[in-house]
């Protein structure tokens, strides 16, 4: 699966680059989505392979901390939401709205307000005293398992992680879910039907991807203390953390007619140029 990572994600960058047809800001925002996915999984997967591996299970204290790079993709899947909204919503207007230098800036934010958010939790969480033998209860060193190894008050941190789940997790699925009654209320003012289609397989990719990350994520992070158990975090943390990554470079090769167009025009290019 981490394989099917790294090279569905490699390729899906790799593509956006070499296109030029794929230069617009939705290609910009999925090739920034794509390269996060792979920070954000070989962080946490190759510890635990070798863990998987190795006779002696164990992690170093500083080997734990990693930056968890999930609050990035939320801001992220927000920024593409009103990428889409301008697109369907004011499409005339779209070049000028979407220029450059604000896809640019939107992406850079996306990323340091999501590093900024896990620098400040992992900094809070690891300068606080640990209990006995420090098991992590967990497949990796996800903050919610390393709390629990924590023998002092950890009120300000559930504090703090709560507010940043609302601000980081809730926030911008209302904008998303805001943006996509403003895109269906466009789509089903279209006359034609070849026309509403077409304006809905720009979103349907990136939708796919909001319910499969979102769905799992909330689950994980918003959910009752009362239904805390490792099973349940395990899977949900394997979903959000493993294939959900896997999973979007395929969807968005499978459901985005110019992913399939740019593929099939670079591979005929490499094939000509080998036969020459």
């Amino acid at each position: 699966m981490y394989a099917m990572i790294l090279l569905g994600n490699s390729f899906l960058i790799i593509i956006c680059i070499l296109d030029s047809h794929l230069h617009t800001p939705m290609y910009f925002f999925l090739g920034n989505l794509s390269f996060l996915d792979i920070c954000y999984t070989s962080s946490s997967i190759p510890p635990m392979l070798v863990m998987l591996v190795s006779e002696r299970k164990s992690i170093s204290f500083i080997g734990c901390i990693s930056l968890g790079l999930g609050s990035t993709e939320c801001v992220l899947l927000a920024v593409m939401a009103y990428d889409r909204y301008v697109a369907i919503c004011n499409p005339l207007r779209y070049p000028i709205i979407m220029n450059k230098a604000l896809y640019v800036h939107m992406a850079a934010w996306s990323w340091i307000i999501g590093c900024l958010n896990s620098l400040v939790q992992t900094v809070l969480t690891m300068v606080l005293p640990f209990c006995g033998n420090n098991v992590i209860d967990h497949l990796t060193c996800e903050i919610l398992a390393l709390l629990k190894l924590i023998c002092s008050e950890i009120t300000i941190n559930v504090l703090i992680m709560t507010v940043a789940s609302i601000v980081l997790l809730v926030i911008p699925l209302l904008l998303i879910f805001i943006s996509y009654v403003f895109i269906l209320s466009s789509i089903l003012r279209i006359n034609s039907t070849e026309g509403r289609k077409k304006a809905f397989s720009t979103c349907s990719a990136h939708l796919t991807v909001v319910i499969l990350f979102y769905g799992s994520a909330l689950f994980m992070y918003m959910k009752p203390k009362s239904k805390d158990t490792k099973a349940s975090d395990e899977i949900i943390g394997l979903s959000y953390g493993v294939v959900t990554p896997m999973l979007n470079p395929i969807i968005y090769s499978l459901r985005n007619k110019e992913v399939k167009e740019a593929v099939k025009k670079i591979l005929s290019k490499q094939l000509h140029l080998l036969r020459m």
